[in-house]
């Protein structure tokens, strides 16, 4: 065990700290890059829960050798001029969020001695959530609201935040005050933003003869165990279904992105795709309420792989319906979430200045 060596922050004034914590993307869509994010990923026991002496020979004998090569190609196909879709959206909701929050550049003067200070951090590749608690830290941060940007809560994804957190906790002296968002899944402004997209997509010609609601799936025994995602997925859906106007017969929610032999949740979006192909569904529209951001999962696998896989089933027209990203219904959305989070902080929740 060890602690940084920190300098003194007496003479910078204090301030208050906010963190968006998104999953993680590779550097580049390379196989280099790909391997090292995989590693970090995939070596993280919140996403992989197998005996390391199992895990291991599994990892490193097989799936660092092949997949790194398949996924880099995956990640090419999406790639966009800035970067990585994740991070870019990512960064773009962030410097929104700063205007809604009223602050200017990277920081705001809520009080004439209470600056607010605003970061992106990635829980795995870079900029990783230890640098970016370093930045605020240094910035005279002694107050810091951890934003996880999953709206339901797993602990795959929120709780490895907090460990990436935790982590960084135990090497650094002096620990800010911290608080967590844990999710946001029935938020009404989040449902209210994701009603406006859809409607958004249906002005032109009207609501879909079916919307697939896609989550990322997990293993059936996480949620036996107590996780809440599966529960919180679907509170999600009916949430929105219900602001749509939407009959039951209408929509239907399904789980993505499985991995591994491990029985997963039910049902498998591909499979659902395939079956409404076959059955010669006229027009399908996906949406991906898990996702604030559009990154791999949703622009490669359902915008692009699952498409093919729904009109080779003899399906009719397929539509993608974006993730939130920028749009303004969502970052008013956050920016609530946010006001909330910080009541009783010196920050408050009027930082509109």
């Amino acid at each position: 065990m060890f602690f940084r060596t920190e300098p003194s922050t007496l003479t910078v004034p204090a301030a208050t700290g906010i963190l968006l914590c998104n999953l993680g993307t590779p550097a580049t869509p390379t196989p280099s890059a790909m391997r090292r994010y995989l590693r970090e990923f995939l070596t993280d026991p919140r996403v992989v829960e197998m005996p390391r002496w199992l895990w291991w020979p599994i990892l490193h004998g097989y799936i660092l050798r092949r997949r790194p090569a398949q996924s880099a190609a995956r990640y090419h196909a999406i790639w966009m001029p800035e970067g990585s879709p994740l991070l870019v959206w990512s960064e773009r909701q962030a410097a929104l969020l700063r205007q809604a929050l009223g602050t200017r550049g990277h920081a705001t003067q809520v009080e004439e001695q209470t600056p607010v200070h605003l970061r992106v951090a990635m829980r795995y590749g870079a900029p990783s959530i230890a640098s970016r608690l370093d930045e605020l830290k240094a910035l005279g941060c002694t107050r810091i609201l951890i934003v996880p940007l999953y709206p339901q809560y797993a602990g795959s994804t929120t709780a490895a935040v907090t460990d990436a957190v935790a982590c960084w906790m135990r090497r650094v002296r002096r620990v800010p005050e911290l608080r967590f968002i844990g999710d946001f899944h029935d938020d009404a402004g989040y449902i209210d933003a994701l009603a406006a997209r859809v409607r958004q997509a249906w002005q032109t010609d009207g609501p879909p003869n079916k919307l697939v609601l896609s989550f990322h799936g997990l293993p059936e025994r996480m949620g036996e165990q107590g996780d809440p995602y599966p529960a919180q997925c679907r509170a999600t859906a009916r949430l929105l279904a219900a602001r749509l106007g939407l009959p039951d017969d209408r929509w239907i929610v399904t789980f993505q992105s499985r991995f591994g032999n491990a029985r997963w949740l039910q049902p498998a979006t591909q499979a659902v795709l395939e079956q409404l192909g076959s059955q010669k569904t006229g027009r399908l529209d996906v949406l991906c309420p898990g996702f604030v951001a559009d990154c791999l999962e949703t622009l490669e696998e359902i915008a692009q792989e699952n498409r093919a896989t729904f009109l080779n089933a003899g399906g009719g027209a397929f539509r993608y319906i974006p993730c939130l990203n920028d749009d303004p219904a969502w970052i008013s959305a956050l920016a609530d979430l946010v006001r909330r989070h910080l009541q009783g902080w010196p920050a408050g929740c009027s930082v509109d200045i």
